[in-house]
C-alpha cells in the first residue's frame, strides 16, 4: 500500500509539472526510458514510430493516421453482461496502413493462408529491418486474455527470428520472446504482414480533414452512423440519462456485476484500450502543435481532460472499482517492464479482478448514488463534446 501511494504521488507530482492528466502521466511514469521496443502512448502509433525508427514523432503518426474518432457500441451475448465499446481514435479505417499512406511512406502489405509461404516471406523481410504483423491478440500469453470473445486482431512489430524464437516488439520495453510455432499459430488467419521502406510526404490536411469529417459524420453512410462522432457522443448521454428505456444504463446495467463491467470497461476503453489515455486527445492535441494548429490542440488538451474525468468517476464509484484501478496500474508496468517474463502474473489479475465484481455484488451502491453517477458522466460527455465541436470549427476554418 505504501509503494502504491509513493507511486501516485510521483504521478500527480508530474501532473502538476506537465499538465497531463493521471493517466497519461501515470504511462509515461511506468514507460520513461529511451527505448527501441514498446513505450509510447497509444499501441499503434507507438509501435509505427519504433518501426520507423524515429523517422517520425508519435504524435505526428498519430494524427496522419487519422487521429482521433468515437465509436459507442453496446452488444449483447447471451450468458454475458451487455458487453459496451467505445474506440477513442479514428476509426473504421485501418490504422497503421492509413498512417503509412498519408506520410507518403512506401509499405507493401501481404496475406496468405499458406503458414509456409507466410513464414518463408516473413524471414526474407526480415532482412530489410522490423515488419508489422497482425495477430490474435489472445495467443500472445503477456496479455493475459481468455480467448472467450474470440480472436482479436492485434498489430505487433516482428524484429527477428532467433533459432526458435520469434522476438516481438508488443508493448514491453524489451523485446517479447515467443516460440516460433506459437507465434505462427496466433499469425495463423490470414498471415498478414506490412513491410516499410522509404519516404516522408505527409498529407497533413487530408489528415485533419478526415477526423473532422468522422466526427460531424456520416462515416459508413449507414444506420450504424449514429454510433460515431458527435452523434454517438449525444447517444451515450443521452442512455447515461435514461431511467427507464430498455437501452437506457439505468435499466440495462441494473444488475451489480453487470455494472461493475460497464464501469470498468468505460473506463477501460477512455484510458487503455482502443486508443491512448484520456480517449487519445493529448496525443492528437500535440499532433495539432506540431503541425501549427494551437488553438484547437488546447481544446483536446480540454476535452481529453474530461474524458479522464469520465474514467476517473467510473473507477470510484464503489471501493472494488477504486482497487480495480491499481489492478489496471500493475498490468500495465508488467506489460510495459516485465512482457512475456510477467505473463503467469498478468493472467493472475484475472483472477483479482473477478473477486472484486463478488465484493460489489454482495455490496452493490445504492441507487441513488448509481443515478447521480450517470448523470454527471453524462454531463462530462456532453462538455467534452462542445470543446470538441468548437474544436472542429477551428480546424475547418468557421
Amino acid at each position: 500500500m505504501t509503494e502504491r501511494k509513493s507511486f501516485k504521488h510521483l504521478v500527480r507530482s508530474r501532473m502538476a509539472r506537465t499538465g497531463e492528466s493521471y493517466s497519461t502521466a501515470r504511462r509515461r511514469l511506468l514507460g520513461e526510458q529511451a527505448v527501441r521496443t514498446g513505450g509510447g502512448t497509444q499501441h499503434e502509433s507507438a509501435l509505427l514510430r519504433n518501426v520507423l525508427g524515429g523517422r517520425a514523432s508519435e504524435p505526428m503518426l498519430a494524427g496522419l493516421a487519422g487521429g482521433i474518432g468515437f465509436m459507442y457500441f453496446v452488444f449483447e451475448y447471451a450468458g454475458h453482461h451487455p458487453t459496451m465499446t467505445i474506440v477513442s481514435r479514428h476509426h473504421p479505417d485501418p490504422y497503421i496502413p492509413a498512417a503509412l499512406r498519408r506520410a507518403g511512406i512506401e509499405h507493401t502489405t501481404t496475406r496468405t493462408t499458406s503458414a509456409r509461404k507466410a513464414e518463408a516471406g516473413l524471414r526474407e523481410a526480415l532482412a530489410g529491418g522490423p515488419v508489422i504483423c497482425v495477430v490474435d491478440r489472445a495467443k500472445l500469453p503477456w496479455h493475459g486474455l481468455t480467448g472467450q470473445w474470440g480472436p482479436e486482431p492485434h498489430s505487433v512489430g516482428v524484429l527477428g527470428i532467433d533459432g526458435g524464437t520469434v522476438l516481438l516488439d508488443d508493448e514491453c520495453v524489451r523485446p517479447n520472446p515467443l516460440p516460433l510455432a506459437d507465434f505462427l499459430a496466433a499469425w495463423s488467419s490470414k498471415h498478414e504482414m506490412t513491410t516499410v521502406g522509404a519516404g516522408w510526404r505527409p498529407d497533413v490536411e487530408d489528415a485533419i480533414g478526415t477526423t473532422c469529417a468522422h466526427l460531424t459524420g456520416p462515416v459508413l453512410g449507414n444506420n450504424f452512423d449514429v454510433n460515431f462522432g458527435f452523434s454517438g457522443m449525444r447517444k451515450l448521454a443521452a442512455q447515461l440519462r435514461d431511467p427507464k428505456g430498455k437501452q437506457g444504463w439505468a435499466r440495462r446495467y441494473a444488475d451489480p456485476g453487470a455494472l461493475f463491467f460497464a464501469l470498468r470497461r468505460l473506463h477501460d476503453c477512455l484510458e487503455v484500450e482502443h486508443g491512448g489515455p484520456s480517449a487519445t486527445r493529448p496525443l492528437y492535441a500535440d499532433f495539432l502543435r506540431e503541425v501549427g494548429r494551437p488553438g484547437a490542440a488546447e481544446l483536446f488538451d480540454a476535452s481529453g481532460a474530461l474524458w479522464s474525468e469520465v474514467a476517473a468517476r467510473a473507477v470510484s464509484a464503489t471501493p472494488a472499482l477504486a482497487e480495480y484501478d491499481d489492478l489496471v496500474t500493475e498490468r500495465l508496468r508488467l506489460l510495459l517492464h516485465e512482457g512475456a517474463a510477467g505473463a503467469d502474473a498478468i493472467r493472475a489479475l484475472t483472477g483479482r479482478v473477478d473477486a472484486l465484481e463478488a465484493r460489489m455484488i454482495a455490496d452493490p451502491p445504492r441507487a441513488e448514488a448509481v443515478r447521480e453517477l450517470f448523470d454527471r458522466l453524462a454531463d462530462d460527455v456532453d462538455s467534452a463534446r462542445v470543446l470538441e465541436e468548437r474544436a472542429v470549427e477551428l480546424l475547418a476554418g468557421r
